[in-house]
């Protein structure tokens, strides 16, 4: 079993949830079953890893509901929808929202298995991801503000000559500051820095 992952189950039909909750406990994976979205969503606490199945069409508040609930809080759990057969253009509406992928009934056991183990590592990848550009915002905080500027100067592509003539310092001292930066963010290379500086100007990318 995934330490620390759950599968949410969110499904109005009780059966529905059971079978799946007995068909991941089959193959080690840990679930949480709601029939209500609402109680699902009172009960989801920040940071929570791993996926949600969620069925599309349930009363009161549908999948595409509780997906617009999930991207205002910017969870990053990749969702997999379960749909019937006249469900395929919420399903659709789903993935341009940001859905992993759809699932439609009645599915395959195997294939709703591969999915949800799909998703699992998507989201584990995700918070890789994630905890690499904390690190790295982290280390980039702790530089001079000199060091960011010079810094970005040569991300962006300027000559240590440039950026000397530019803030009237020497060149000498712009190398210095080049080497306290790669010292300080930890970076085997000018490349590696590249793509750090980069990370941060892009950041997490939107649910």
């Amino acid at each position: 079993m995934r330490t620390g992952c759950t599968v949410f189950v969110v499904d109005d039909e009780e059966p529905i949830c059971d079978s799946i909750a007995l068909l991941l406990r089959s193959v080690g994976l840990s679930s949480r079953t709601f029939t209500d979205p609402r109680r699902f969503l009172e009960a989801l606490g920040p940071g929570q890893a791993g996926c949600v199945v969620l069925d599309v069409r349930m009363p009161g508040m549908n999948g595409l509901d509780v997906q617009r609930a999930l991207n205002e809080r910017r969870c990053s759990m990749p969702l997999i929808f379960i749909t019937g057969h006249g469900d395929v253009p919420m399903a659709v509406e789903a993935m341009r929202n940001g859905a992993f992928d759809f699932l439609q009934k009645p599915f395959n056991d195997d294939d709703l298995i591969r999915r949800v183990q799909k998703a699992l590592e998507q989201d584990a990848r995700d918070r890789t991801r994630l905890a690499q550009i904390d690190e790295t915002r982290r280390r980039w905080e702790a530089l001079t503000a000199r060091e960011r500027e010079i810094a970005e100067r040569l991300v962006d592509g300027a000559a240590n000559k440039v950026i000397a003539l530019d803030l009237d310092i020497s060149e000498r001292t712009v190398e210095l500051h080049r080497a306290r930066v790669m010292q300080k963010m930890e970076a085997r290379s000018f490349a590696q820095l590249v793509q750090m500086v980069l990370s941060l100007r892009q950041g997490p990318a939107a649910p």
